[in-house]
């Protein structure tokens, strides 16, 4: 049996914990990649939560719409998920607020007590700490950073990585938790001439993340093929994740460049990203990926 967290246990008993073990707080987990072919990654984006302007009053609504995805993808073959407050917009550039934590909080818990897969949480737009946090609470692996170093330009305004406080609060809180951290994120544009490879090179040296993600411009939208391809030159032994707009119809352009994928839109019935997580299309989309 393999001591891997990203790998189902046989049996489908259930992981235990990070953090949890006389070790925890010293050794690292082994990789969160699997040995042979890539990863899977099936995002569940979470319905309004309190707070928020499309807010519906029903949170066990929520968290129910949550759980039948992730079930969907276990059923469909996917390896992991990420968890995020996808229906929250607007975002803010900032910490979000203490109802969000505590929503996605019960959704991370009822997600872990519902399937046998490992997962973690993106906190939209880039609340590093916020995603810790839950890490720490619902057992989770890793989390998604979308500015970690530098500084990008978003519907939100300047937003401003912070690896230096994020490695800090991570170490004193959940240091098993990987750090996936975009690279020029989605929904965003670099200041000045702040190229791809500069930004690879320096989140993976300056702010020591576990692994890159490359986006198209926007959710849904596929990475340019020569912008991978330039993070891949750039930082060789960095695992790489293709973050958006990944379909069947362009899988095999990205499959010798990219060690994962990070997969919502094109997985959700008639791939539109606000309907349910469609198993059948997870499938597809797996066989094909272990080809």
């Amino acid at each position: 049996m393999t001591n891997d967290p990203w790998r189902r246990r046989e049996g489908g008993a259930r992981r235990r914990l990070p953090g949890t073990g006389a070790a925890a707080s010293v050794n690292r987990p082994p990789s969160l990649f699997p040995s042979h072919g890539k990863l899977l990654i099936g995002v569940v984006h979470l319905r309004p939560l309190p707070g928020s302007p499309r807010w519906r009053g029903n949170l066990e609504s929520v968290i129910e719409f949550a759980v039948t995805d992730a079930r969907a993808y276990e059923r469909g073959g996917a390896h992991a998920l990420f968890i995020e407050n996808f229906g929250d917009v607007p975002f803010t550039k900032g910490s979000v607020a203490p109802e969000t934590i505590a929503a996605m909080a019960a959704a991370g818990r009822a997600v872990r007590q519902s399937v046998n897969l490992p997962f973690g949480f993106n906190v939209l737009r880039n609340d590093a700490r916020a995603a810790l946090a839950l890490c720490a609470v619902c057992g989770g692996s890793f989390v998604r950073i979308n500015v970690h170093t530098g500084a990008m330009l978003t519907d939100q305004g300047l937003i401003e990585g912070n690896a230096y406080e994020t490695l800090r609060y991570r170490q004193r809180l959940c240091p098993q938790a990987r750090i996936l951290a975009d690279v020029h994120v989605k929904h965003a544009v670099p200041l000045g001439n702040w190229t791809i490879e500069d930004a690879a090179r320096d989140t993976v040296e300056r702010g020591l993340a576990d692994a890159l993600i490359v986006s198209g411009a926007g959710t849904g939208l596929a990475a340019e093929l020569a912008d991978v391809e330039r993070v891949r030159r750039t930082a060789p032994a960095t695992k790489i994740l293709l973050g958006s707009g990944v379909t069947l119809a362009n899988l095999r352009d990205f499959l010798p460049v990219v060690d994962g994928f990070i997969v919502g839109t094109s997985l959700k019935v008639g791939g539109k990203v606000s309907n349910p997580v469609d198993p059948k299309r997870v499938a597809a989309l797996a066989r094909a990926i272990r080809k």
